[in-house]
């Protein structure tokens, strides 16, 4: 279930069918300053999918992805999934924890996803866990709980 939300774009991608644009509205915050563009979709086996194209400014000393862009990417994942296969709209939600491993090196030279499925959800919390991957390769192992927030009167 794809819900309408105020705070990002989250169309159909023309450029990558069966993906949708996953991208703030608002283009000066950091998802879009500091991640770029990404995508997101529904896999077959009904885990949510967002991708992100790394680039050189995402790289550490080392030359592979800083595990600053890894950890960003896996709490913008917990929002992804909330609003594309739970019931949460992802604008008014905070990240209340975020455990990760890491298990290996993210390259800058191909698409980085987070895969992810709800564990379980309340009327106030959404638990996911899921996997930082490079088609076969995993980056990074996670679990998080998100709390829903009321949008606040005027």
């Amino acid at each position: 279930m794809v819900l309408a939300d105020e705070f990002f774009d989250n169309g159909p991608d023309p450029e990558n069918p069966g993906w949708r644009h996953w991208n703030l509205k608002d283009q000066t915050l950091f998802n879009s300053v500091v991640m770029g563009p990404m995508i997101t979709r529904v896999d077959d086996g009904g885990r949510a999918r967002v991708r992100m194209f790394p680039q050189r400014r995402h790289e550490n000393l080392q030359g592979i992805v800083h595990g600053a862009v890894t950890l960003a990417l896996i709490d913008i994942s917990l929002f992804t999934t909330m609003h594309m296969i739970g019931g949460g709209k992802a604008g008014l939600a905070v990240t209340l924890e975020l455990s990760t491993q890491f298990i290996g090196g993210g390259q800058c030279d191909r698409p980085l996803d987070a895969v992810s499925e709800i564990v379980r959800e309340t009327g106030s919390l959404v638990f996911v866990r899921g996997m930082v991957v490079q088609e076969a390769h995993i980056v990074a192992s996670f679990s998080g709980i998100v709390k829903k927030m009321a949008k606040k009167a005027p």
